[in-house]
């Protein structure tokens, strides 16, 4: 694994987060607040990102690579989509990590440690808070979406299983 310093006022960076779908919308006041408590992270192929069970507070969004899910031994989902986020359920519930990321291909991504909004002036703290929850709250609906059109699925692949 390789990282970078805490990433501050990056422009390169500002410009790469601004193309992604889920920041588009945000003023860009936003994006350098948040920026702020993010390194760049590079890992390479089979390299664990953080494993289930396992305390942190730190948000992934993927730049590029390729990563898969897995929960107690069993692959549930990959990700490889640029903008593609991770991590943040631990975040939500403060709870242990409820599954393991593993790098398929060299990975790079920015990490968010959401330990230091607690430490940012009250200012700036209330707009990493507005944008952390409102990623959240995007990819919270996303996923269950997602989720319920899967049940739906599989229902209807029971139902025509039983007749």
């Amino acid at each position: 694994m390789k990282q970078s310093d805490f990433l501050q006022d990056n422009i390169e960076i500002i410009n790469k987060l601004k193309k992604l779908p889920i920041m588009g919308a945000l003023e860009d006041k936003y994006i350098h607040g948040l920026v702020k408590l993010c390194k760049v992270m590079q890992y390479e192929p089979g390299e664990v990102i953080f494993a289930e069970d396992g305390f942190d507070q730190h948000i992934y969004f993927l730049i590029s690579g390729k990563v898969k899910i897995i929960k107690k031994g069993v692959e549930v989902s990959t990700l490889h989509t640029t903008g593609d986020i991770f991590g943040e359920m631990g975040i939500i519930d403060a709870a242990a990590r409820s599954a393991s990321v593993h790098a398929v291909e060299l990975v790079n991504c920015l990490q968010m440690d959401v330990s230091y909004v607690d430490r940012l002036p009250d200012k700036e703290k209330e707009t990493c808070l507005y944008v952390i929850y409102r990623v959240f709250t995007e990819i919270l609906s996303n996923r269950l979406r997602r989720t319920t059109e899967e049940l739906a699925k599989a229902k209807e692949d029971i139902e025509r299983l039983k007749g």
